[in-house]
């Protein structure tokens, strides 16, 4: 929200890069042709028929951004010419599992929050690592940060392919970096296209004297440890635990309940708040938990494995960051989720943790639609997606050594 003498318009804070500013700037001149009032600072809450339909379509327009980076992630599918069932292709099952996913669907259709374009974005770089196009890859990952800066989570996977697998163009025999390889020319490259898009997006703030405001806007580390609807990570078992030891401990008159902190532990307002018995989590220690919990993706640096391999610790990055990050959201999830549909119609094992994750990861996104009238058909839509994941990917594997041949890079 805009800020004038200090004084919020609104009890959220703005917590979206300055570029994602210039994507609503441009959507605002289409908005006003709807209803006007809808782009009055003051109108918190504002609501009408025609800023409802506005939104909607808005959605579905920029989702042809995810539409097409599926269509470019499905050419990095290796297959065998011949094979006559459309259904049972892998690109196919791979299309179906991107565009029909349910999470992202409840998720971005219920917030009009642009995820769909978000993540559109991500997809689209990644399929441009896969075919060898890492600068393109780079130049969008950059926009995607300035867009939503929830993506830091996979940034550690992004920087070490990146220096391991561009800047150093060949490897020992052993698979050891070769040090002389070294590419300064290619740093360069990568430097000005992160530099650039950074000046961008922050320059004008920069100039200003605003970066700071900015910066502790991007990162409310008061709104508290977990989010409003709690995404199920470690943070979550760990609150759930110190409720349940302060509940028994007033029970057994060991506490004084009156003494017990007041705050909520997940408003998502700008507050803070103490665990009643259990040491209280700082952001410095979600920080150190994760980057602990991430740190398997070093092995692409000592043995980079391709593209798959970059792939895989992109997922790693986001499954640790979500277990263990500040103020994790609930649709975190799908930063793994979507990418892991590439490698799941590809491995048989990874089809399988695939399928696990799947379930448990949309199952939790279910809070998001809480009233009865949605239940049947967030139940139902998360039925037949399940269902329909199980039994292509079953299917699929039945058959993958005659109809698909995988190239891993890394064997």
């Amino acid at each position: 929200m805009k800020q004038h003498n200090n004084i919020n318009t609104s009890e959220w804070t703005l917590d979206y890069p300055p570029l994602f500013a210039w994507f609503e700037y441009g959507l605002s001149h289409v908005a006003q042709h709807f209803d006007k009032e809808m782009l009055v600072v003051q109108n918190l809450n504002y609501t009408s028929p025609a800023t409802v339909l506005f939104q909607r379509l808005s959605v579905i327009v920029t989702d042809m951004v995810f539409i097409y980076a599926v269509k470019e992630c499905c050419r990095s599918v290796r297959e065998e010419k011949g094979s006559k069932d459309l259904l049972g292709h892998p690109f196919f099952i791979l299309a179906a599992l991107l565009l029909w996913n349910f999470g992202l669907l409840i998720v971005d259709h219920i917030h009009f929050q642009y995820n769909g374009f978000l993540f559109g974005i991500l997809l689209l770089s990644v399929a441009r690592h896969l075919q060898g196009r890492h600068l393109e890859g780079a130049l969008l990952f950059a926009v995607l940060l300035n867009l939503k800066h929830i993506y830091l989570y996979i940034a550690p996977a992004y920087g070490i392919f990146l220096l391991r697998s561009y800047c150093f163009t060949e490897d020992n025999t052993d698979g050891s970096v070769r040090w002389s390889s070294f590419s300064p020319l290619r740093l360069v490259a990568l430097g000005s296209i992160v530099i650039s898009v950074c000046a961008l997006s922050f320059g004008p703030f920069i100039a200003m004297g605003q970066l700071p405001q900015v910066l502790s806007r991007l990162f409310p580390f008061k709104r508290g440890l977990c989010h409003a609807y709690w995404a199920p990570n470690v943070w979550a078992l760990y609150n759930m635990v110190d409720k349940a030891l302060s509940v028994l401990g007033v029970r057994l008159k060991l506490l004084d309940v009156t003494k017990l902190p007041k705050a909520s532990m997940t408003g998502g307002l700008v507050q803070e708040f103490q665990h009643s018995i259990l040491p209280s989590v700082s952001p410095s220690i979600t920080l150190i938990c994760t980057l602990l919990s991430i740190m398997v993706m070093l092995s692409i640096w000592r043995r980079p494995r391709g593209t798959r391999g970059f792939l895989r610790c992109l997922v790693v990055c986001a499954l640790g960051s979500f277990m263990f990050g500040w103020h994790v959201h609930e649709k975190a999830i799908l930063m793994a989720i979507l990418p892991f549909s590439i490698l799941a119609v590809e491995s048989r094992e990874d089809a399988g943790i695939f399928l696990m994750l799947t379930t448990t990861g949309h199952y939790s996104l279910f809070p998001l639609l809480f009233t009865a009238a949605e239940l049947p058909i967030k139940v139902l839509l998360m039925l037949l997606f399940t269902l329909y994941s199980f039994t292509s990917l079953k299917k699929l594997f039945r058959w993958v050594n005659f109809h698909v041949k995988v190239d891993f890079g890394w064997y």
